[in-house]
């Protein structure tokens, strides 16, 4: 039995084909089409405000248009490539070579090689970071890590029965770097591992690398997004790009420390790990680790901390009755930590340590492969082959050294540090950016321009660390800074007063060019600028 229609039915199917019949049938058949385009149009639009935020969005649609303009674009390039020119630091580089020479030079070609090493600008106490052992390059600790790389460099990791030693002096780095981080203490759970990298940057790419696969495999998370402070190493873009991670970066305190309510407001059911640096690079400033933790283990994702110019020091600054908040293992919350040995651990270049809670994220970090026809292949970091002789150059430096040794490296750091600090309090035109906690001292001035002092500090020899948001200027202090500190003080002081008493850029100085990429709000048109850079020094 069949039941009519209700009426009200009819008469809206009537009404509704009355009001249609007057469109044509393909229209009626494209206008759904249309409006599901511009529906994903308008989606794409709006998630491309929330990511860059509309001034930003704005502007670059703006310089997008304007490079339509004929002859613009070819403009833009021209000054780009003036800036471009002005940054090279190599000069021309005529007599370069690009073959193979006919007949080798034998042993002569160390005699070349000290000719070119004549070259090179004096850093001995001059740079910010750079060379963190003191003393001479001919003697003392330098000439043991020498002497260690040279013993070994012809070793390689890989092959593990071929090179046991160095397969042991990996595995004791790894091991005696965890202890100093907290592995001992019952609070890290007794499984922390690790492996040694190539530097800091390799070993957050490892870090992250190994984040995301463990987050996949335990919460199924297939578009990872990750959080960082603006003050986090760029290694952190590098690791989104290659690993195809979205990255939300949030601000700093008025402390300069991560925010982690910011933080908090960015996780999201695609978050796979949150980040924390102990220091910061750009301002020696530790963020709040402990908050970071309790936020990371009431989501249940990773946290990060970047210890890799803090891994060797704040253990021992704590020692030495310094205030260092918690950073470690100890931190519950905490899943990972990245620390350089080849910064305040004294040891040679390319050389730092990757750190995991436990074995079940470490093994995301490895590559497996079976299906290959030269034979079964596993490989424990982003590289195959590793130089043996860094990895026994490090252990050298650790052994050599011991605890004791790094104490007293670290009070001599940290006096340093605090009269540099202070120092510089001293001086009325400048101040500190927020409260430093290490060895890294971030300063600015709302007097005198601080890039045309940084320029004019160059011209003294002192090579120092350019900062934006706020300008500013920073020195890493290092054992090699111990004995100038007051030469440095003075040379900051009369830097100041010259650019106080004579304004303007300095002739070759950068100042300009910081000032505006700074000020410059087309983003991507800096982006281009470090690009064009890179690709024409490299």
């Amino acid at each position: 039995m069949e039941f009519p229609d209700p009426p009200w039915l009819n008469q809206f199917r009537a009404s509704t084909n009355s009001f249609l019949s007057q469109y044509e049938p393909l229209t009626l058949l494209l206008s759904p089409l249309f409006a599901l385009l511009l529906a994903q149009i308008l989606q794409s639009f709006f998630l491309v405000i929330h990511e860059r935020g509309l001034k930003a969005t704005i502007i670059s649609f703006v310089m997008s248009s304007v490079k339509l303009v004929p002859g613009v674009n070819k403009y833009i390039d021209a000054e780009k490539q003036k800036i471009v020119d002005k940054l090279q630091a190599s000069g021309n580089r005529d007599g370069w070579k690009t073959e193979l020479p006919r007949s080798g030079l034998g042993n002569k070609v160390l005699e070349q090689m000290k000719d070119e090493k004549q070259k090179d600008v004096t850093w001995q106490g001059k740079c910010s970071g750079t060379v963190y052992i003191g003393g001479n390059e001919h003697e003392g600790h330098f000439s043991l890590i020498n002497e260690a790389c040279s013993m070994f460099a012809h070793t390689n990791p890989l092959h593990l029965s071929v090179f046991p030693s160095v397969v042991r002096f990996e595995a004791e780095v790894v091991a005696m770097t965890a202890a100093l981080l907290g592995s001992k203490e019952k609070t890290s759970g007794g499984q922390i591992c690790g492996n040694m990298t190539s530097g800091g940057t390799e070993s957050i790419l490892l870090a992250v690398k190994s984040s995301r696969d463990y987050m996949k495999a335990k919460k199924g998370i297939t578009k990872p997004e990750m959080i960082i402070p603006v003050s986090a190493h760029s290694a952190y873009d590098k690791a989104a790009q290659y690993f195809k991670i979205k990255l939300w970066r949030v601000p700093v305190d008025k402390e300069f420390r991560a925010d982690v309510k910011a933080v908090n407001r960015h996780i999201n059911k695609n978050t796979i790990m949150i980040v924390g640096s102990a220091p910061g690079f750009p301002h020696g400033i530790i963020d709040p680790i402990e908050d970071l933790g309790d936020l990371a283990s009431s989501y249940g994702i990773c946290l990060h901390v970047d210890l890799c110019l803090g891994g060797f020091v704040l253990p021992f600054a704590r020692k030495l009755g310094y205030p260092v908040p918690p950073f470690d293992f100890t931190v519950q919350g905490v899943t990972s930590i990245s620390v350089d040995v080849h910064k305040y651990g004294l040891a040679p270049k390319g050389t730092s340590v990757v750190l995991y809670r436990n074995h079940e994220i470490r093994k995301h970090q490895f590559v497996a492969v079976t299906e290959w026809t030269g034979g079964l292949y596993v490989s424990p970091t982003i590289a195959g082959s590793r130089p043996g002789g860094l990895i026994a150059g490090a252990w050298a430096a650790m052994i050599s050294l011991g605890f004791e040794g790094y104490l007293e490296n670290t009070r001599e750091i940290m006096e340093a540090s605090k009269s540099i600090q202070k120092g510089i309090q001293d001086i009325p035109e400048l101040f500190i950016i927020g409260r430093p906690d290490m060895s890294i001292i971030a300063f600015g001035s709302d007097v005198v321009d601080i890039f045309e002092v940084n320029d004019v500090m160059s011209s003294k020899g002192w090579h120092l660390n350019a900062l934006q948001r706020p300008n500013s200027v920073h020195i890493c202090v290092t054992l090699q800074h111990v004995p100038v500190v007051q030469i440095f003080l003075k040379d900051l002081r009369d830097s100041v007063q010259t650019v106080k008493e004579n304004p303007g850029p300095v002739n070759g100085g950068f100042a300009p060019i910081y000032g505006a990429a700074g000020k410059m709000p087309d983003r991507g048109m800096v982006q281009d600028l470090l690009i064009e850079f890179m690709d024409s020094s490299c």
